[in-house]
């Protein structure tokens, strides 16, 4: 069965505390949640949204929610940017996975990501906790592999 996501995805209050962090990042608190900043594709500025790296088989992957969100279609445009974790920034290449790769690294992400369950959950990007519904929310999903720059 294919899930699709809540009216209110995202959540109202998501961009809220997206800007909450991006600015902490700023003032150069090290908060566990990196942000990701790509240069915007229509406005060429730069634009950053939290993310969460996690590692399958010694790669980092970071999950999209919507493939079509802003940051998303960014990412994919640019294929580059940095991760910010404080004061400390990486440049990175982001890999835009095809469909076909994306499930065996979405059904890490209740594994490895917990605490991003819950948003998926909540939005009907899936319909529960489950390894396999993560894997069958590939075609509605980013996947993007993250590899270092410098």
């Amino acid at each position: 069965m294919t899930t699709k996501p809540a009216k209110d995805f995202p959540p109202r209050s998501l961009k809220i505390v997206n800007r909450v962090i991006v600015g902490l990042h700023r003032l150069g608190l090290a908060l566990p949640m990196p942000t990701l900043t790509v240069r915007g594709r229509k406005s060429g500025k730069p634009r950053s949204t939290p993310v969460v790296p996690y590692k399958v088989d010694g790669r980092r992957y970071v999950v999209g929610s919507d493939s079509g969100a802003d940051w998303v279609r960014n990412a994919r445009a640019a294929g580059e940017g940095v991760l910010t974790r404080g004061r400390r920034g990486e440049r990175v290449r982001l890999v835009s996975l095809p469909e076909a790769e994306r499930g065996a690294i979405l059904r890490e992400f209740p594994v490895k990501v917990p605490n991003g369950v819950a948003m998926f959950v909540k939005t009907g990007i899936v319909e529960d906790a489950s390894p396999d519904a993560f894997e069958a929310a590939a075609p509605r999903c980013a996947v993007f592999r993250i590899e270092p720059l410098d």
